[in-house]
């Protein structure tokens, strides 16, 4: 084969990749769903900073909730008292340790009072659970303000 030959058959070989390529990108443009805030996730980003900064808790931006949290709260509202949950909290609520030198410690009440927060503005239904499972923890005021 001649080197021209060989170059122009590489050429289409390029040329069908890009085409390829930008065909896939086209269609994952098309087909990529975006958390779009709304008006309904802005009136709840409000209520919950209203919330936050009554209770005397750091409040993030309004669009950081908005785009966090959405219409319907995500994964704070999935199923916050199911076990799971529950031992995600156990384990946040220990010394950070690993393996056996790992021990529970007394945390804050008002940690977890702040999910109880989020919990009201944006799925009430499932705060009585989640209230049930916390009166089995030992809470304290641990940390200094």
């Amino acid at each position: 084969m001649t080197r021209s030959l060989t170059a122009s058959r590489h050429r289409w070989i390029y040329l069908g990749s890009i085409v390829l390529l930008v065909a896939m990108l086209v269609t994952g443009l098309l087909s990529f769903s975006q958390l779009h805030a709304t008006d309904l996730a802005n009136e709840k980003a409000k209520q919950l900073s209203a919330k936050l900064s009554s209770a005397g808790y750091p409040v993030p931006s309004n669009d950081q909730i908005t785009h966090t949290l959405g219409e319907d709260g995500g994964a704070v509202c999935a199923n916050p008292a199911n076990a799971l949950n529950q031992a995600q909290w156990k384990y946040g609520m220990s010394n950070g340790a690993g393996g056996p030198g790992q021990r529970p410690v007394l945390s804050d009440a008002a940690i977890v009072r702040a999910e109880a927060l989020v919990l009201s503005v944006y799925c009430p239904d499932r705060l009585a659970a989640f209230q049930d499972k916390l009166d089995g923890l030992d809470l304290r005021d641990t940390v200094r303000q």
